[in-house]
């Protein structure tokens, strides 16, 4: 039957809830058979153990809508949980024009919080038809989808009400292309890696509190990228080449970042990193963590010494968007597709370029100039926003433990 036919026919909405069990959806469907209905729509919801179990399904011919309310009180009561049945005609109303999905990530998500959320999107004419939690931890990650606004207007509406309601939001169009994005492009130093690798290398030369200083007004926008960066590696001259391996040793992963890029990899994303830190780190984390693209800038080496210069083209602000646009190239992937993320002021126009542009525990420039904001330390946190729940994730890492065994 086509939406114009139903929008006509009497139909029952039959709602079951209470304690949840292995059986109760068979069975109430088992009871609705007996009265030849079509099922409509169905919705089931299970919280804390409890279940709320919709059925919208046709009214039973020859006048037996009587009998199937008794029927199924009558089956309800067995079961010990609540029956509600509301006649009325036709389907759900349509959703709105324009879709969208906001994602919302708190630590914690306080009860506030949500009503800011969910007021702010009624304040721009959406209407939430449905939410879903993705994770309960490390964050509690839950997910809106919105029609009847538009996602520009949504996401302009929550951005401003984020940071005063403690939570951070991501708003997306909702449709195929979100299932699509196949290319995750990261920067490395206090993204991807806890530290920033200069510095790491400068506590070798003893010179990391001068480098530190420089490096702090870069990312925060103060200095342009590739001066400071000549300025701080004139600072490492002489030091020996061994200290690449000790410096590689230090490198601290952010947490979630093993548990982000192989999931990713398992979904079929192509995954890089764009650093304006050096090859000399970033070739040996492409190596490790099996990630398909990496560009960084190389520090010359000459007679087993750093001679304090850098070789090749410079990965800068500019640098980082064009190699997003050339991995994307080269994975086949269009940059509507593609997803960015980033801490600095050098990240910016990657961000920009990129389908969803994510800031990572950003300084206060890129947070208000990114698509969304992510402020907790937690890496793998970004999946939530691609969709992926948190239940997806471990079952898939389970199922990967037991074929090893196998």
């Amino acid at each position: 039957m086509s939406a114009s036919q139903t929008s006509d026919v009497p139909t029952l909405l039959v709602k079951i809830f209470g304690r949840d069990r292995p059986g109760l959806t068979a069975g109430l469907f088992d009871t609705l058979a007996a009265y030849s209905v079509d099922v409509v729509d169905i919705e089931q919801v299970v919280t804390r153990g409890r279940i709320t179990l919709c059925a919208l399904v046709t009214e039973p011919p020859h006048g037996l809508a009587g009998d199937l309310r008794v029927t199924v009180h009558g089956w309800a009561q067995s079961m010990k949980m609540q029956a509600e049945i509301i006649s009325g005609h036709g389907d759900n109303r349509p959703r709105g024009v324009g879709r969208s999905l906001v994602t919302v990530l708190g630590h914690p998500l306080t009860a506030e919080s949500t009503a800011g959320i969910a007021s702010r999107i009624t304040a721009v004419g959406g209407n939430i038809d449905r939410i879903f939690r993705l994770a309960k931890y490390p964050v509690t990650a839950v997910e809106f989808a919105v029609s009847g606004a538009s996602t520009e207007a949504l996401r302009t509406e929550l951005a401003t009400a984020s940071a005063s309601l403690g939570v951070d939001v991501a708003v997306v169009s909702a449709g195929l292309h979100r299932r699509a994005q196949r290319l995750v492009v990261m920067d490395v130093d206090s993204t991807l890696i806890q530290d920033e690798v200069i510095e790491l290398f400068a506590a070798h030369a003893g010179c990391e509190k001068q480098v530190a200083e420089v490096t702090a007004a870069a990312m925060g926008g103060e200095l342009d990228f590739e001066q400071s960066l000549h300025a701080r590696v004139a600072l490492l001259a002489g030091l020996d080449a061994s200290v690449v391996e000790k410096v590689r040793s230090e490198v601290r992963l952010t947490p979630g970042a093993r548990t982000l890029i192989r999931t990713l990899k398992r979904l079929g994303y192509q995954v890089g990193v764009v650093s304006g830190g050096f090859t000399q780190v970033t070739d040996d984390l492409k190596e490790r963590l099996g990630l398909d693209f990496a560009q960084a800038n190389t520090l010359e080496i000459v007679d087993g010494k750093l001679t304090g210069r850098v070789t090749g083209e410079i990965v800068d602000r500019a640098g980082k968007a064009r190699l997003l646009r050339r991995f994307a190239a080269e994975a086949g992937v269009p940059l509507s597709q593609t997803v960015a993320i980033g801490d600095g002021a050098n990240d910016l126009d990657m961000l920009n370029a990129a389908g969803l542009g994510v800031a990572f525990n950003a300084k206060p420039v890129v947070r208000e100039a990114a698509h969304t904001a992510v402020n907790v330390p937690f890496l793998d946190t970004v999946l939530y926003l691609l969709g992926v729940t948190r239940d997806e994730v471990e079952a898939a890492d389970i199922h990967d433990e037991d074929s090893v065994q196998v």
